[in-house]
């Protein structure tokens, strides 16, 4: 049997995350943030529940880094994601000076790092984050895929 990578693992913790959104309705999405092999934080989406267009994983996520490095820069961190950001969370991902992204699935309708427009690569900021895609893509894929086709069959 194949041993995981330490990038496989922390997506799969990412995909754990996007199992609690799915069992609240939500859009299942997750991301952890990862320092020095360690993950400090945890998230998933929240809009629903808690009513605040906002509560993305990632936004979430990075809010629970900052106040456990009691710092806004999070400077040597890098976030696993299970679906592409969007231009809100690709902004604060820059802002937050994470290091490295990883995701697993694109998102040809929102996505702002390479799908629709890469906030990330096309345009001179004051930091620039590195991306690696395509981390347990098919797992990824297949929850959002799973979550709308069962969200469609209630809505009949």
């Amino acid at each position: 049997m194949q041993e995981k990578t330490k990038k496989e693992y922390y997506m799969e913790q990412a995909l754990k995350e996007a199992e609690k959104a799915y069992k609240k309705l939500e859009v299942p999405v997750g991301a952890v943030i990862v320092k020095e092999g360690k993950i400090i934080a945890r998230a998933h989406n929240q809009k629903e529940t808690k009513t605040d267009t906002t509560k993305h994983a990632e936004i979430m996520a990075i809010q629970k880094a900052s106040k456990k490095l009691q710092s806004w820069r999070l400077i040597d961190c890098e976030m696993y994601i299970t679906l592409e950001p969007c231009p809100m969370c690709a902004g604060a991902i820059i802002n937050s000076r994470i290091k490295k992204i990883y995701i697993g699935a694109m998102d040809e309708k929102t996505g702002a790092v390479g799908s629709i427009l890469n906030l990330l690569e096309d345009y001179t900021f004051n930091h620039k984050v590195e991306i690696e895609k395509g981390i347990l893509q098919n797992k990824c894929e297949n929850i959002l895929k799973k979550f709308f086709k069962e969200l469609r069959k209630m809505k009949k």
